[in-house]
């Protein structure tokens, strides 16, 4: 479970709790006892654009080429002979195998998502929290960060 924290600050993003953090850092404060911590995280899915069976097939054929790269490199090594032309035949035969399964793929969808798309996680705030036996320590630091609304000056 851990030691209790305390909360000492919350930001509305995430660079301003990283700058409160870093602040810390600079001034020799033990950051190892502390956390950021976001909440009110909402899935944020970012369409990047159709996905046709075309694409599907070229996408497979660029991953499989690179599995294929990685087994021809494995098999290459212990060739005696020409070993470039066993890379370049693992290459050829899994982009081949790879465009050919990721066709077949998305066929399988039957059309339920023709789209290609990207998750994050984002936090409506985020909470700077210390273990409670240093929070006023953290506290007295912080409010050097905020005197003046002026940068903090690192210290050597």
């Amino acid at each position: 479970m851990g030691p209790p924290t305390v909360t000492i600050g919350a930001f509305p993003d995430y660079p301003a709790a990283q700058r409160v953090v870093d602040h810390l850092a600079d001034n020799r404060f033990p950051v190892e006892r502390t956390a950021i911590i976001g909440t009110d995280l909402t899935l944020v899915e970012t369409v990047l654009g159709r996905m046709t069976t075309v694409r599907a097939a070229l996408i497979g054929a660029g991953t499989g080429a690179w599995f294929g790269l990685l087994i021809g490199l494995l098999f290459g090594i212990f060739t005696v002979g020409n070993w470039v032309a066993v890379i370049l035949a693992g290459l050829v035969i899994g982009a081949i195998w790879g465009a050919v399964f990721g066709a077949i793929a998305h066929t399988m969808t039957g059309g339920q998502r023709d789209f290609t798309s990207a998750s994050s996680l984002r936090a409506n705030q985020y909470a700077v929290t210390v273990e409670a036996d240093v929070a006023d320590q953290a506290r007295q630091l912080l409010a050097r960060l905020n005197l003046g609304g002026r940068a903090p000056q690192a210290t050597a």
